[in-house]
């Protein structure tokens, strides 16, 4: 029997959309009998090889959901400094169009940066949901520069997962409500990376990841 990671492989495929802020990448792990769409962004530091990035496009598409990885231009194009949140916001804009193609709801997603991209642009884009993964609620010891407000804008569902010990916002940090649901990953940081002497494993700490949007997902009527 194909193992579903492997199924996963064989079936990404990449894309290229123009957008107004130039080019992005979508790289499709399509689901067989798909009733959604995550479509999710990575950070200002990094790319789609992201942990739990990479962990989702794995996992999910055995449940039903299809899985966009997106790469904003400033990505494609190679640069290593991320644009400012309102360019972020124009390349996720252009590009919604392609992430609506299969007909299905989508849920807008990232990490990081790219979870507030989502939060914000949520409502406008007609979003069916929204997953923040390790949303930064602040800069680093600076509690002060919230954006809570971003996260409690999204209007539509939403699902945050958050490293129990990110200095870019603890789960206990955040608002209190229920706006969005939160689920903690115990010692995890921003990159959801836990200490070896953790009481968990990395590879623990990933599947709680998978299991808590698989889980979260698994609520959400087919069309």
């Amino acid at each position: 029997m194909t193992n579903s990671k492997s199924s996963v492989v064989a079936k990404s495929k990449s894309e290229t959309v123009e957008t107004a802020a130039g080019e992005a990448r979508i790289t499709w792990h399509t689901a067989k009998d798909a009733r959604l769409v995550l479509a999710v962004s990575h950070g200002a530091g990094g790319g789609i090889e992201a942990r739990d990035l990479q962990a989702l496009a794995a996992a999910l598409p055995a449940h039903g959901v299809t899985v966009a990885l997106v790469e904003q231009p400033w990505r494609v194009a190679g640069k290593k400094v991320a644009p400012a949140p309102k360019t972020l916001d124009v390349g996720w804009r252009g590009l919604w169009p392609a992430l609506t193609k299969p007909g299905l709801p989508v849920i807008a997603g990232g990490r990081s940066a790219g979870a507030r991209v989502a939060c914000r642009t949520a409502t406008e884009l007609g979003a069916a949901a929204v997953l923040a993964l390790c949303f930064p609620l602040h800069p680093p010891g600076k509690p002060e520069k919230s954006r809570a407000d971003e996260l409690l804008g999204t209007g539509v569902p939403t699902l945050v997962v958050q490293g129990g010990n990110d200095p870019f916002g603890k789960p206990a940090e955040f608002p209190k409500g229920n706006a969005y649901e939160l689920v903690e990953i115990p010692f995890a940081d921003h990159g959801f990376a836990v200490p070896k002497k953790a009481d968990i494993s990395q590879d623990d700490a990933v599947k709680l990841i998978t299991d808590a949007v698989v889980a979260w997902t698994a609520g959400m009527a087919r069309p």
